[in-house]
């Protein structure tokens, strides 16, 4: 029998019992922490029999190595047949790790790889390895220990191009992804399954964009959507929630009306659909489908900008158009809208008023009216719900159906040198730094936008879990995947055949359409949340001056630190007030965003001693600092919200 590091490399050898025994050990150390971060791969990897292990190979240095068939048939070695700790080592020790706090590597080999870049990882950064191959999985849980890597939750093993799981995997780590993000190849994998790898990374780099744009708006626009949910939280206090819509329609047949150039194909047939399918628009096509004598059962709204009021205005009676929005829409279309309204759970108002006044019903948090007209249509139990006007792309080179709001506002502006064409197409050209090429639903190339994509890559997320059907009656742009595709005409024959039963609008029966009940209560919690962030700014205020003389002792330990128990006395009044510093947090994401990448680049600098006391210092300094501005703002919204509670009007329903 021949040892690990005894005769040629390349010989296969025997193992003793003990030999085996060790390696199942191993596996069972790897595998009780997996269980514990991703069981759903644990399952998997624990269904694979012992015998559909990879036959191992020993190494000159003793250790472990394996060969798998590439894609034109030839023998090709994972690992070095020679010294693979070493060699990966090498490999990895040439990888600069400044200011990255997120690898992605394709392909797991027998984990050597992993090994070397876990244990020079600083700070919280994280390690993301994509590998179709569950024996090899398994084969390389039983030769190298990976129990570090896996417990500390900075290890994500990807297995398939499944979006969902990728989502949900990667979710965590959505803000280390923005501090700076790295693609490493382990070459063996790459002559393998080198088409998964790429079309992994592919995903990757669409889910990074898609949560750079989504972090870009948290934090652009965290002052102007909590201005907006405290201007909302009369309105949203005295309507119903939306439970009492929860699985009304169940089983029946929903259609989403969005805006895309593609509507005007088959908007003539939402007539045939009214009475026979729930009817849900979008805010921006409402008024286009009142000129169409269709009237929406629904209209969703969510978007913070005062320009979202255009869509409604001068609209007439919508008594029997119940509008479903989000409390960080504007507060210019919750007054304004002329019909019944239900704003969706919140936790800025959870913050405001507490969950016992303003606990309700919720939705996930939609990217766009559509998507919240799909959650909202999925809580009613619709089924099928069928897209119409989704394009999600420039279909035609153009990104609105005619008659839109927008291209009313375009009219001034229209003469036979500047047609609405060339206006359309002037949107496209001024977003080509951003444009990238997609499949359409017949499989040719159609552009889009990073914008547009990251709605596209929140469907089809949302689609990899949903349990109803979901029909693409759009008959043009972007192809979604998890919808059958057909047109609107087939869609209303096959689902739409029956009027939707009365008991179905049981609700309009048994709400009240307005509840004043809860706004003085409310008024109450909000004034003593205006004197907890008042006191945030005092506290806040006394820790900048303390943190400037700090700034000056930092070369004087003792008189720094009998200095620093100030610091820790102002944290215990701050943390007293946490409400109001959470108020204040919640509008000033920003600052928040910067104390985090500060945080992050300080604890992999290796600075010490003075050094790195002045770098925090100078860290809080300007957090503090930003908490004050916070709270200036903070203290303008909830006067102005205050004064708003006198301001609510009654609101009645359909009869």
């Amino acid at each position: 029998m021949q040892e690990p590091g005894q005769g040629n490399a390349g010989d296969r050898m025997t193992e003793t019992p003990l030999q085996t025994d060790s390696r199942n050990a191993l596996f069972l150390k790897n595998m009780t922490q997996l269980w514990r971060v991703d069981p759903e791969l644990a399952i998997q990897l624990d269904e694979i029999d012992d015998d559909e292990r990879l036959p191992l190979e020993p190494t000159r240095s003793g250790h472990w190595t394996v060969a798998m068939q590439t894609t034109d048939g030839r023998k090709c070695h994972l690992a070095s047949r020679y010294d693979p700790v070493k060699e990966a080592k090498k490999r990895i020790d040439a990888v600069p790790l400044e200011d990255k706090f997120c690898f992605f590597i394709g392909g797991f080999g027998l984990g050597y790889d992993i090994a070397a870049l876990h244990v020079r990882l600083k700070g919280d950064a994280v390690i993301v390895v994509s590998e179709p191959s569950l024996p090899l999985l398994a084969t390389a849980l039983c030769c190298v220990d990976l129990t570090k890597a896996i417990a500390s939750r900075r290890l994500v093993i990807l297995t398939s191009e499944d979006k969902g799981r990728l989502h949900t995997r990667m979710q965590p780590h959505n803000a280390l992804m923005m501090l700076g993000a790295q693609f490493l190849l382990h070459p063996p994998s790459q002559q393998i399954s080198g088409e998964f790898h790429s079309r992994v990374r592919e995903l990757l780099t669409d889910f990074v964009t898609y949560v750079r744009m989504s972090l870009v708006t948290l934090v652009s626009n965290s002052k102007i959507t909590g201005r907006n949910v405290a201007n909302n939280l009369a309105t949203y206090l005295c309507t119903p929630p939306i439970s009492i819509f929860q699985q009304a329609f169940q089983g029946r047949p929903a259609i989403i009306v969005s805006a895309g150039p593609s509507l005007r194909k088959n908007i003539h047939l939402l007539p045939q659909a009214k009475g026979r399918a729930v009817i849900c628009a979008v805010q921006t096509v409402l008024k286009p489908l009142l000129q169409h004598g269709i009237r929406p059962d629904f209209v969703t709204s969510l978007d913070y900008h005062e320009i979202s009021k255009r869509y409604f205005e001068d609209i007439g009676d919508l008594s029997d158009v119940h509008l479903i929005a989000e409390p960080k829409a504007t507060w210019h279309v919750v007054d304004a809208y002329p019909g019944p309204v239900s704003l969706l759970d919140n936790d800025f108002a959870h913050l405001l008023v507490g969950k016992q006044l303003a606990g309700r019903a919720g939705l996930p948090a939609g990217a766009t009216v559509a998507h919240l007209a799909f959650y909202f249509l999925r809580y009613l139990g619709c089924d099928p719900i069928i897209f119409i006007g989704q394009d999600l792309a420039y279909t035609g080179h153009v990104y609105y159906v005619p008659g839109v709001e927008m291209h009313q506002s375009w009219r001034s502006e229209i003469n036979r040198f500047n047609t609405m064409e060339m206006r359309e197409w002037e949107r496209l050209v001024r977003s080509r730094s951003i444009l990238r090429k997609i499949k359409d639903q017949t499989g040719q190339e159609i552009y889009t936008d990073e914008l547009l994509f990251t709605y596209l890559e929140q469907f089809e997320k949302d689609l990899s879990g949903a349990s109803m059907r979901v029909i693409n009656a759009t008959e043009g742009g972007a192809h979604i995947r998890g919808t059958q595709i057909m047109s609107l005409g087939e869609a209303l024959e096959r689902f739409c055949t029956e009027p939707l039963p009365a008991e179905c609008f049981a609700f309009r029966r048994a709400v009240k359409w307005f509840d004043d009940s809860r706004l003085k209560p409310a008024m109450a919690k909000l004034a003593k949340r205006l004197e907890e962030v008042r006191e945030v700014k005092s506290i806040c205020q006394e820790t900048i001056n303390v943190l400037g003389e700090l700034q000056k002792l930092t070369s004087r330990p003792e008189r720094f630190n009998r200095r620093l128990a100030r610091v820790d006395e102002l944290r215990t009044r701050l943390n007293d007030s946490s409400r109001g510093y959470a108020i204040i947090n919640t509008l000033s994401q920003l600052s928040e965003l910067r104390r985090f990448t500060a945080d992050r680049k300080l604890d992999i600098s290796g600075v010490t001693g003075a050094e790195r006391a002045s770098r925090q210092l100078a860290r809080d300094l300007e957090y503090v600092k930003a908490t004050v501005e916070g709270a200036d703002v903070a203290e303008e919204i909830l006067s102005t919200a205050l004064d708003r509670f006198g301001q609510v009007r009654p609101r009645g329903g359909p009869s």
